[in-house]
């Protein structure tokens, strides 16, 4: 997960997922940076598990991995309540 969000632009990319799905063009737009970027961005967090994507028609929606960053929050939860 690290390598995923390590990154301070692949954060700002999941900051705006976390507002629903979003095509490329979208995000692009919303954290100001150029396409192919986005892209490669895009391809980390979903190597990382953290960002899915679905065909729409011709377009691509992607979008927050609800259910693995759920079970890595439980993950953290428990592993700080052992160390206390």
């Amino acid at each position: 997960m690290g390598k995923g969000i390590g990154n301070e632009n692949r954060y700002r990319i999941l900051e705006t997922l976390m507002k629903g799905p979003q095509t490329v063009g979208q995000i692009t737009k919303k954290v100001d940076l150029p396409q192919p970027a986005v892209s490669q961005h895009l391809k980390a967090l979903k190597s990382a598990n953290l960002v899915l994507d679905a065909r729409r028609g011709q377009e691509v929606l992607y979008s927050v991995n609800v259910v693995y960053m759920a079970t890595l929050l439980k993950k953290l939860a428990a592993d700080l309540s052992k160390k206390k």
